[in-house]
């Protein structure tokens, strides 16, 4: 048998895309800069977040420290200041340091 020889049409070479096809490209990579550049901005809020809630989880440890000292309990209902004394507690009246 005789082989067939395949014939491959080859396009002639561009130099460069159309001006609608560039316009496309050009708007996808944009919108995936401007994506990435969002992303970054969310992350950096983040970081100020996440620093803000570090913040105020040491403050409420030092609010906690002082009640603890001067009520005996930190236990507090946030709601109207009561102490909530624990049923196995040996006094309901801490003793105050008189200065």
């Amino acid at each position: 048998m005789a082989k067939k020889e395949k014939t491959i049409e080859l396009k002639q070479r561009v130099e460069k895309i159309s001006d609608e096809h560039l316009k496309e490209l050009q708007n996808l990579v944009n919108g995936i800069n401007g994506t990435q550049f969002n992303i970054g901005k969310i992350e950096a809020q983040k970081h100020e977040l996440l620093h803000n809630l570090s913040v105020l989880q040491n403050r409420v440890q030092l609010m906690q420290d002082t009640l603890q000292k001067e009520y005996g309990s930190y236990d507090v209902s946030l709601e109207d200041g009561k102490i909530n004394w624990s049923n196995n507690s040996a006094s309901k009246k801490p003793i105050k340091n008189e200065k």
